[in-house]
């Protein structure tokens, strides 16, 4: 969406109508499944946080500042949402990530049935890596990764200097880097 058309769509929203909020929803929507995704591990606990995270930003839109961009202000509710969800997970330290919640299959890729195998066992590991980590690491790397924000749409979203998001950066393919190893060495 451009930024001309999404001021004026977030104005409209701030005017109370439901329906012009739509629009921002739509356009933010799978963006912000994949971030929920990526820090909960969850499809399910995903689309649970995006939904709550749409209905903060709804009722929180009248504090919204118009002049900013509308993305890095949802994916912050957003991300604190994810937070919230993780913090209240009583009864396991880290969350599992099932098979069938995993499908990373990119535009035009082969349907041979050997090559969607090795993606998919590549993907497992690569998820059950990125649940080891500390949640700092993991998010920042769904942010940049995953996403592919810049690193001042990340300074922005996680509300740090853009100099912290190139070292945590740098820590955190560091710590991946050791958990894929030691994920890997669990699926010779």
């Amino acid at each position: 969406m451009q930024p001309e058309v999404e001021r004026e769509v977030v104005r409209m929203s701030k005017s109370g109508d439901p329906r012009s909020y739509e629009p921002l929803v739509r356009a933010y929507e799978g963006p912000g499944l994949r971030l929920a995704v990526g820090m909960l591990g969850s499809v399910d606990e995903a689309r649970d946080a995006l939904q709550d995270a749409f209905i903060k930003a709804w009722q929180s839109l009248h504090r919204f500042d118009i002049t900013r961009p509308f993305g890095p202000w949802f994916f912050q509710i957003l991300r604190n949402q994810c937070r919230d969800v993780i913090r209240s997970r009583q009864s396991r330290e880290r969350h599992e990530v099932r098979d069938e919640q995993i499908e990373v299959r990119p535009a035009g890729a082969s349907s041979d049935p050997a090559r969607l195998h090795e993606r998919s066992e590549a993907s497992l590991i690569l998820w059950k890596s990125l649940n080891t980590l500390a949640e700092e690491h993991r998010e920042i790397l769904v942010l940049k990764e995953l996403q592919g924000f810049r690193y001042s749409e990340i300074a922005d979203i996680l509300e740090i200097p853009e100099g912290t998001v190139a070292s945590r950066l740098y820590h955190a393919r560091v710590a991946l880097r050791e958990a894929l190893v030691a994920t890997n060495a669990e699926y010779p």
